[in-house]
């Protein structure tokens, strides 16, 4: 349910008026479409704007964002809260559209778009609130493991490991082998700052029993099974077979930097990394596989679903156009083009087997049974408050400051205060 409003203080609600009469003020015919602030990233959606002008005669001004997603959220909801009607069109990360929905800043796009080319189950999960259709998804996420297949092959590993205790029996024995010659070499790097990355790798840690166990309103996390996965992630630094700044770095580019100068067997990150990893001047080109993630048991593996939705911002003055451009960038030829410059797995579910998609992103068939299944994060509007709360004890039990159990107890238990603060006068 809907939060309780909540008192700004005083400086922020003068900055939100300020900046709501001034937009009012203006009377732009231009539409406005904030999205990311990578340069390739802009630089695609440039062109896209470009097309989308020249079919339909109407502008659209690109709105860059911040490339910190936290601040990409706060920049948004700035605006939002304040009444904006800019920007008209906004792209946002799944973990957020719980809280901008609940909140009233997104159009129904109810009857208006066709759902039918989309997963049905990340609809369901993410884009319907309330019983209303509110967005969709314009890219998808999970996590995978990519790995060294000539170093498994050197040391006589036929395949990659399918549980957790076998990925980390598999790193220690190559790290061992490859210290003489390169002590900078580690098993297995993944994101472990203190940020959403964190939770998201934390989920696949517990596997299908773990992670985060909705009952009601409330959400737990409290559980023997979590308590083993925080376990195995502090022992993964603490036994050196990840590296010591796991916990205060790791974010997926940091990560992703140190597989790709051949400094690590294995690593966990997005699908984004391939073609990274594959760019003709990376060192590692040609030498890597990526498979779904191990799991606690044999076959249990899990990806946490990340990836970014598009929907129309509730005050836009210009709805026909924004709805146009919302179907525009959607279309399989737009998404396609997305993937094919920028790496990026399409919503669309019909792009998966396209024949120039996967000659392409040859592990496209592989990334469709994995968002099948992946674990998604409550969609509460108060999400990214329970979230700090688990990232700030989680980070604590890898930085050796609390054992996990006592972690968990006190995420439980901030948690339980954030759902308490949401509730309504007089509720359950």
């Amino acid at each position: 349910m809907p939060p309780r409003p909540q008192r700004l203080p005083g400086r922020l609600a003068l900055l939100l008026a300020a900046v709501a009469a001034l937009l009012a003020c203006r009377e732009s015919t231009d539409l406005v479409f904030a999205v990311g602030g990578a340069p390739d990233e802009l630089a695609v959606w440039e062109e896209v704007a470009r097309d989308f002008a020249q079919q339909t005669g109407r502008h659209i001004r690109l709105l860059r964002q911040p490339s910190g997603t936290d601040q990409r959220r706060e920049s948004l909801v700035i605006a939002l809260s304040a009444g904006a009607s800019e920007p008209d069109v906004l792209i946002m990360d799944v973990a957020w559209v719980g809280l901008l929905a609940a909140s009233g800043w997104l159009l129904p796009l109810d009857g208006a778009v066709d759902t039918a080319p989309f997963f049905q189950r990340i609809l369901q999960a993410a884009d319907i609130q309330a019983g209303h259709l509110i967005a969709l998804p314009m890219y998808l996420d999970g996590g995978l493991l990519y790995y060294r297949r000539d170093l498994l092959e050197r040391f006589g590993i036929p395949d990659p490991p399918d549980t957790w205790e076998a990925l980390r029996e598999t790193a220690a024995r190559i790290q061992a082998g490859m210290r003489p010659t390169n002590p900078g070499f580690y098993g297995f790097v993944w994101q472990g700052a203190q940020y959403e990355g964190l939770v998201c790798n934390f989920l696949e840690f517990a596997g299908p029993g773990g992670g985060f166990v909705r009952q009601g309103d409330r959400v737990r996390v409290d559980s023997e099974t979590n308590v083993a996965a925080a376990d195995f992630m502090r022992r993964l630094i603490a036994d050196g077979i990840s590296p010591p700044s796991t916990f205060t770095e790791m974010h997926e580019e940091e990560a992703r930097a140190v597989f790709y100068a051949g400094n690590a067997l294995f690593e966990r990150n997005w699908p984004y990394a391939w073609a990274l990893l594959e760019d003709p001047g990376s060192p590692v080109r040609g030498r890597v596989g990526v498979v779904p993630l191990p799991g606690p048991s044999p076959g249990s593996g899990v990806a946490a679903l990340g990836g970014w939705h598009i929907g129309i911002s509730a005050h836009t003055r210009h709805p026909a156009a924004a709805l146009a451009l919302v179907r525009f960038v959607t279309s399989a030829a737009v998404q396609k083009r997305l993937s094919l410059r920028l790496g990026w797995n399409p919503g669309r579910r019909d792009l998966y087997t396209d024949p120039e998609m996967t000659a392409t992103l040859p592990h496209l068939p592989l990334l469709q049974e994995v968002f099948r299944n992946a674990v998604l994060r409550p969609t509460l509007p108060y999400y990214h408050q329970l979230s700090a709360a688990l990232q700030r004890n989680l980070n604590a039990v890898l930085a050796g400051r609390l054992r996990p159990g006592e972690a968990l107890r006190r995420a439980q238990d901030e948690m339980d205060a954030v759902v308490e603060r949401y509730r309504p006068p007089g509720g359950p």
